[in-house]
Order: C-alpha cells, then sequence, then structure tokens
C-alpha cells in the first residue's frame, strides 16, 4: 500500500497547545516565565515610528527655502500639537506676516533650506501582542515575546477571514446541515463566538457584524456572498486584516456544506467556555489556518499530543478523508481511493505524484499528492 505524509487540519479535544507570541520589531516584554495570563493579556508591546507629513512650508508662508529654517517657530526636534503655530515669515517690514498651523500633532523631524520642505513626523504608533491563549509562560524571548502553553480544545478549519476575536462559544444552529441564516443570530450574542451548521449565509453574517459578534463559525460560505460583504474578490492573499467588525471561519469548504459531525459535537461540548478564534489563513508557501482554541481549566485528564501551532502531519493513505485545496476543485472534501506509485501526467505536461479521490458516487478526481489536505481527527 503506497503511503505518504501531507498537513492536514487538526480536530481535538483535548491536547497541550504551545503558542510563540512575538513582536516583529523589538520592544518590551510584559509578561513574566511562570506567570498565568488570559487570552486577552497583552504580553509584549512596542511603538513604531509614526507616519511622516511633508510640508512644503516655502509654498504656505511665501518665501524662499533658505528662510524655512529661520521661519520656524518651533526648534527641530520638539513636539507641536495640532493646530499649534510652528513657522512666521518676517513679512514687509512688519506687515503682511504669514502663519503656518499644524494640521497634525507631531515631532518636527527636519528643516531643509535647499528645498523649503518641513518633515513632520506623527505620533509613535503603539503595537500590542495579546497572550491569545489563556495558560503559562513557559518561556521568553527578550525583547520580542513570550512562548505560551496551555490544556486547549483545537479546532482549525479551512478558511477564515478578520482578525483575532474572543468570546463564549453560543451554538446558532444544532443542526449541522441547516444554514446559518439571520434568524439565528440573536440580540444578547454581542460579543460571543457563534456557531453555525452549515453554510453561512450573506444576511447571517450581517446580521452578525451589525449585533458585533465576535465572530461566527460554520461548515461554508458561497464564494459570492463573501465578495458581496468583502466588497472585492479576495484571491489567494493572507488573509486576517479584514475590517468587517466580526471574524468568520468555515471548517469544511466553500458552498452549502455541513459541519462535521464531530466537530460540532465539540463546539456544543464547549458551549459556554471562553475561547479565541483567528480568521487568518494562508494556503500556499508556509501554511496557516485559522482555529478557535478553547483553553480548558481542569489538568486531570490525559493529553492526546503536543501540538505547535498550524497545520498538523499526517499519513496519506486510502480511506483517509481530504480537502481539495487547489483549483479547479478548492474547497471539496472526499475519501482517497487510491494512490499510484508512479508519477503521472498532468494536463500541464508535467509530471507529479497523484491520486484519486471520490467526493460522492459520482464524483472522482486525480489530482496533484500537493492539493490535498488531510482532515486529521
Amino acid at each position: 500500500m503506497s503511503q505518504a505524509y501531507t498537513p492536514g487540519l487538526k480536530v481535538t479535544g483535548r491536547t497541550t497547545l504551545r503558542v510563540r507570541r512575538v513582536l516583529s520589531i523589538a520592544g518590551r516584554v510584559t509578561a513574566r516565565k511562570g506567570e498565568q495570563v488570559r487570552a486577552e493579556d497583552v504580553v509584549a508591546e512596542t511603538e513604531i515610528p509614526g507616519n511622516i507629513f511633508p510640508i512644503n512650508l516655502a509654498n504656505s508662508l511665501s518665501v524662499s527655502p533658505a528662510d524655512v529654517p529661520a521661519a520656524l517657530t518651533v526648534p527641530v526636534g520638539e513636539k507641536v500639537e495640532a493646530g499649534d503655530v510652528i513657522a512666521i515669515s518676517k513679512g514687509f517690514f512688519g506687515w503682511f506676516r504669514k502663519e503656518y498651523r499644524s494640521k497634525v500633532t507631531g515631532t518636527i523631524e527636519s528643516a531643509s533650506k535647499i528645498t523649503g520642505q518641513v518633515i513632520l513626523r506623527g505620533e509613535p504608533i503603539p503595537v500590542q501582542v495579546k497572550a491569545f491563549v489563556a495558560g503559562e509562560v513557559v518561556e521568553v524571548v527578550p525583547e520580542y515575546g513570550v512562548l505560551i502553553e496551555s490544556q486547549v480544545s483545537l479546532i482549525q478549519g479551512i478558511f477564515g477571514i478578520g482578525g483575532e476575536a474572543y468570546g463564549p462559544i453560543r451554538i446558532a444552529s444544532h443542526d449541522v446541515h441547516a444554514p446559518l441564516t439571520a434568524d439565528h443570530l440573536q440580540d444578547d450574542m454581542q460579543g460571543q463566538i457563534v456557531v453555525g451548521g452549515a453554510r453561512m449565509t450573506a444576511e447571517a453574517i450581517q446580521k452578525a457584524i451589525e449585533l458585533k459578534v465576535a465572530a461566527v463559525v460554520s461548515g461554508g460560505i458561497d464564494d459570492q456572498d463573501l465578495r458581496d460583504i468583502l466588497g472585492y474578490d479576495l484571491g489567494v492573499a493572507i488573509t486576517g486584516t479584514e475590517k468587517i467588525g466580526t471574524t468568520l471561519m468555515i471548517t469544511e469548504g466553500f458552498g452549502d456544506i455541513a459541519m462535521a459531525q464531530r466537530t460540532h459535537d465539540l463546539f456544543s461540548q464547549r458551549e459556554g467556555l471562553q475561547a479565541a478564534v483567528n480568521g487568518a489563513t494562508q494556503i500556499r508557501a508556509g501554511v496557516m489556518r485559522p482555529e478557535v482554541v478553547i483553553p480548558l481549566e481542569d489538568h486531570h485528564q490525559d493529553i492526546n499530543e503536543v501540538v505547535e501551532g498550524g497545520a498538523v502531519a499526517a499519513v496519506l493513505e486510502p480511506g483517509v478523508m481530504v480537502r481539495l485545496i487547489r483549483d479547479p476543485y478548492f474547497g471539496k472534501i472526499g475519501k482517497v481511493i487510491d494512490l499510484p506509485h508512479e508519477p503521472q501526467m498532468l494536463e500541464s505536461g508535467s509530471k507529479a505524484r497523484v491520486l484519486t479521490v471520490a467526493c460522492n458516487s459520482e464524483e472522482q478526481f486525480v489530482v496533484p499528492r500537493a492539493n490535498v489536505e488531510i482532515i486529521a481527527e
């Protein structure tokens, strides 16, 4: 029997998760080793330089560039507030003097007698990294962040949009085959992670945004509904920075697809528990999956394994369930029925090792092995 290893999605009721939470540039770590942190606790913070605002002061004051440095009423390096007078021209015998008021708060960085421009640097932009997972800090990365360990239930999805969100799990639909509609959304769901069954409809997403629901998780989504909500075609870009107000995650694929019963049962068992969701997704180089992490308070049951975050490796063999992750079959789910050992010729003219996937009794596809991921247990 032919075997291979391929990335898969993780759905597990209990595992030890280690999450590295670090800044992109050096800053200050606010958590200590051995400390218990909550999901929304800030564990590291820094500031990045503010935006640059060039000011053509020579034109604004009607003076020569050489006169600009002398016209400044605030020295280079000093902070100014929006509305402050930062420069005054000499005028003509004290008459017809002009002044310039800063339009932003910031610091005067430079004044050029060659170009007549003043560079004003906006206020530093604070950057904070939250723990994301409630747990114990087991390692500190000086100036950058921490490694957090926690016992959790972990559910990874196939696709998501939106950043990190937090809230209690709330089951909106107990039928995995029923689409998640606007009628399933209640006024008291604000700030909660709402779990549906099959496709989340555009109307349900819109209502979730209006109710300020933290996140919506369901089996599938229609690509046209996604375009309508975003206002543009997402393409293959990395997601996670979308600003629609609610994080979305689908567990199965695109279309009217029911959430796996096992996944829905796990959510139901954890209803009411605080959880964290991250919709960030990247399918190509450096696979990154959306996920729901539900910290568990009791520490007395056996732990299945240690997960370092991201996709897991599993054995690809006949009989396992997989998702297709490349066009033209992206999002389809099926069972591996054959793994030919020899490379096969593809329509593109290149050769690759392939497999045959049966998506139902009538649909079978031969695709490169790199085009699938295992639905891991």
